[in-house]
């Protein structure tokens, strides 16, 4: 029985390892279709994971993680309430507390509405009575932002009950416009005036300018600075002198050639505004060919003024954290909702007197002023970092949105073209 177990095993072991062989080879055989299956799967894989990567990086670019819930339709966010009684905008209009026939009468009175918002300090007291005194009468609501704390002593102006008062210790026009005059609060008003508090308004009259700024279709605006101002920076911004010389030619055409109307008529048209500058010399040329701010399409931060909807584009463009606003006027352009060298001008015949008187940061705590604290070398040390990081993150967004940048070059093809095709 020994000698026969292993004639017995024997064929056993051979069929076993002939099913390994063929074993063996099927599996060789399906092998490089599993590998191609393996492969599409890792691609596949690959692709998905890539795509969703990009979508949540460009998400995260646009919408911060902390303002996530931001992007949850309105919808959601307003189901608990029925449609009928949402109100999703307000105004800056002070309500009385009870009711009187002074409120029906107001319906004309209300039908257009325009805003001046102010920084303010009590040493500029004086100024700013003279600049709300202009703009009262024309159907202004006057909003003060008051940098320096003090808002009592603004109290016994006569005007100061009917003007909204907003009190935040040291902050920038920027830092109080980006807070408190969001788009959907102003919507009411056509026309958004941004101003400094060391403006002379002898020479300004808000009614005509704003007949100007809309004869003219100009979205993005300021008036001239009188050519004795202080702190010009940009020759653009300087009342032109050649609407001084017409003035003077207007006078004697309107006294001696009453037969020049039509004359008299273009000089006072062309009188009123200019566009652009021109400048020969100097590192900064500025020709008729130019389509850059400051050479054309640009208004200087003392003294702007915004359509509504310049307003909502700028109100985006300003940054939370940069309070200076430096660099922003150099792209305020690219809100006059159009061609920037059209749309965006500056008005001659209502110029205004740029005092330069620096205010904002003196009001600083007694400890740093016992230390030596220069308040205004600090101040300038900070905008000069706000406007480098301005640009770096404008560079960055343009870099990263390619529809703009093919969207604005083909704006650029196409008003190069126009400028080809039209005659010297």
């Amino acid at each position: 029985m020994e000698h026969g177990l292993p004639s017995t095993t024997k064929p056993s072991l051979v069929k076993k390892r002939n099913n390994a062989q063929d074993v063996s080879k099927s599996w060789w055989r399906i092998k490089p279709f599993l590998a191609l299956i393996c492969t599409a799967l890792l691609i596949f894989w690959y692709k998905t994971t890539h795509i969703q990567f990009e979508d949540t990086d460009l998400e995260e670019s646009d919408y911060p993680i902390d303002m996530a819930k931001e992007s949850e339709p309105v919808d959601q966010k307003l189901k608990g309430l029925p449609r009928g009684i949402i109100q999703p905008r307000s105004d800056l209009e002070l309500k009385p507390l009870w009711s009187s026939s002074i409120l029906s009468s107001k319906g004309v009175e209300m039908a257009t509405r325009n805003l001046l918002a102010i920084p303010v300090g009590i040493k500029q007291k004086s100024n700013v009575d003279a600049i709300v005194k202009k703009f009262l009468p024309a159907n202004f609501t006057v909003v003060l932002f008051h940098y320096d704390g003090n808002m009592d002593q603004w109290l016994d102006l006569e005007w100061s009950s009917k003007a909204i008062h907003i009190v935040a210790q040291d902050q920038t026009k920027w830092w109080f416009a980006k807070r408190f005059l969001h788009p959907d609060v102003v919507s009411i008003y056509d026309y958004i005036f941004i101003w400094d508090e060391d403006l002379g308004v002898e020479n300004f009259s808000p009614e005509s300018y704003l007949e100007i700024v809309k004869s003219e279709g100009l979205e993005i605006s300021q008036p001239a600075l009188d050519s004795n101002s202080s702190g010009i920076h940009h020759k653009i911004t300087v009342r032109s002198s050649t609407e001084i010389f017409h003035r003077f030619i207007l006078f004697i055409l309107g006294e001696f050639f009453v037969c020049f109307h039509t004359l008299v008529l273009f000089l006072q048209h062309d009188a009123k505004k200019h566009r652009r500058v021109y400048i020969s010399k100097g590192n900064r040329k500025c020709s008729n060919a130019s389509v850059d701010p400051p050479c054309t399409g640009f208004v200087e931060g003392m003294a702007p003024v915004f359509s509504r909807a310049a307003w909502f584009c700028t109100w985006n463009l300003i940054q939370n954290d940069l309070v200076h606003g430096w660099g922003m006027d150099m792209k305020l352009g690219y809100c006059a909702q159009g061609d920037r060298t059209k749309n965006v001008g500056i008005v001659d015949s209502e110029y205004i007197f740029h005092q330069g008187i620096q205010t904002l940061g003196e009001s600083g705590h007694s400890e740093k002023k016992r230390h030596g604290h220069d308040s205004r070398t600090s101040i300038r040390r900070q905008s000069t970092w706000e406007l480098q990081t301005f640009e770096e993150r404008w560079n960055k967004a343009v870099e990263q949105d390619k529809n703009w940048i093919q969207s604005n070059n083909r704006r650029l093809r196409h008003k190069r073209t126009q400028e080809t095709a039209t005659p010297a």
